[in-house]
């Protein structure tokens, strides 16, 4: 009789533990969802810079990127970023047989799967700086790697033209810009810097307000 009363009552145990497991995996899959069509819908409003040639476009859909990986973890930054970039893909199409979308992804999730990781092992507001901080150089240091070994030459193959075409427009906005190790170090990681920035401050304000919710 007590081993069977023992037996019901793990039974409901491990029931009661599994709705609020399924209703936190559901609430998670939730969030990712609504904040994958976010930044598939930031995504679509890009903005050129001053400095760079113009089809480097700054936009802000890692900022939703960047929340989702701070409040649910660096697995959930990565496949937010994975949404959006297959999102933009089924809307805009591609020009570089997906390369170049291999290519953000790969500069994407370097800068939140970092400051995400960092947060994680540091759940403070100094753990969040240090980790978008962190963030920011391997977002510049990968996203001056891959352009330089990778988008460059298959964006110069797309459109028929020489590397020496884009350092061109390089050099008319910089006249330090001359040859392409010059071009990522005046054009790419100014970019990317700035965007990293701007992203790191816009998450900051914002995640002190939505954060401990998203992650509640």
């Amino acid at each position: 009789m007590e081993q069977t009363e023992k037996r019901e009552t793990a039974k409901e145990t491990v029931t009661h533990t599994q709705k609020p497991a399924k209703k936190m995996a559901l609430s998670t899959l939730t969030k990712i969802a609504m904040l994958s069509a976010v930044a598939g819908v930031l995504m679509l409003f890009e903005t050129p810079l001053w400095f760079a040639p113009p089809f480097y476009k700054l936009d802000l859909s890692e900022l939703a990127v960047m929340i989702g990986a701070l409040s649910m973890g660096p697995m959930a930054g990565a496949i937010i970023e994975l949404i959006k970039i297959l999102l933009n893909f089924v809307l805009n199409g591609t020009i570089t047989g997906g390369v170049g979308e291999v290519g953000n992804l790969l500069v994407g999730c370097a800068f939140v799967v970092p400051a995400a990781w960092v947060y994680k092992k540091m759940h403070s507001t100094k753990g969040m700086i240090l980790g978008m901080a962190a963030g920011i150089v391997c977002l510049v240091a990968l996203g001056s790697v891959v352009n330089y070994f990778v988008l460059l030459p298959v964006y110069a193959t797309v459109f028929g033209q020489p590397l020496e075409y884009f350092i061109q427009m390089g050099n008319a906005l910089n006249p330090a810009i001359v040859d392409l190790k010059t071009f990522i170090l005046f054009a790419v990681a100014p970019f990317n810097l700035l965007k990293g920035i701007i992203i790191s401050v816009l998450t900051f304000v914002i995640y002190r307000k939505l954060g401990r919710q998203l992650e509640g």
